[in-house]
């Protein structure tokens, strides 16, 4: 998988799967044009949880008397590589059409306002800056059968150093990790009703 190329060492992984009742194809299809908007919407923790991790980047750009960035009308995955990573820009590690998409993020997840890292995906697999974690985000498909997949998602996190390694499992045991899992979860279970659902 893309995420053992790319963090092959970690800190913490934490793995979500749901079985679809479709086939590869429209199981990745779905996967693809799921708005993580619309997710929110259809799953009112996830969207709490958005909104409480944006509250901090808000909060600071109103007290510099900044204007926060208007929030996108709709995000697919494709789309997130695309925005700037103060507003949620991610970076695609790699895709494998009807297989695994893997984005990942380098930054200093533990601070209220996140400090990031500006990392290629070239040169993502080997930072090491001190003081940063590494994330990797990889949701795949596996044909079962001719008519259900398995859709699954990976997160898997790495730190660069001793002190980043302190600050990211404390941020991970107060919650985040449930967070993150709770996150992924609704992605999944949205895409898996689209497919479904689809014709």
């Amino acid at each position: 998988m893309l995420v053992d190329d790319f963090v092959p060492v970690y800190d913490v992984s934490d793995s979500v799967a749901t079985t679809v009742e479709a086939d590869i194809r429209r199981t990745w299809d779905a996967l693809m044009a799921v708005d993580l908007i619309e997710v929110g919407r259809r799953r009112p923790l996830v969207g709490v949880l958005g909104g409480l991790r944006a509250l901090p980047d808000i909060a600071a750009h109103l007290l510099h008397g900044e204007t926060p960035p208007a929030a996108p009308k709709s995000l697919r995955l494709r789309d997130m590589v695309d925005l700037p990573m103060d507003q949620g820009g991610w970076v695609l590690l790699g895709e494998r059409p009807l297989q695994e998409i893997a984005l990942g993020l380098v930054g200093k997840f533990w601070r209220p306002v996140i400090a990031w890292a500006k990392v290629s995906r070239e040169d993502f697999r080997d930072f090491a800056a001190p003081g940063f974690a590494k994330t990797v985000y990889s949701l795949s498909v596996r044909e079962l059968d001719d008519r259900r997949t398995l859709l699954s998602g990976t997160m898997r996190t790495a730190t660069t150093d001793d002190h980043a390694r302190r600050w990211f499992r404390r941020y991970w045991t107060l919650g985040v990790g449930s967070g993150a899992h709770v996150l992924v979860n609704g992605l999944l279970e949205v895409t898996r009703e689209m497919a479904e659902q689809a014709d």
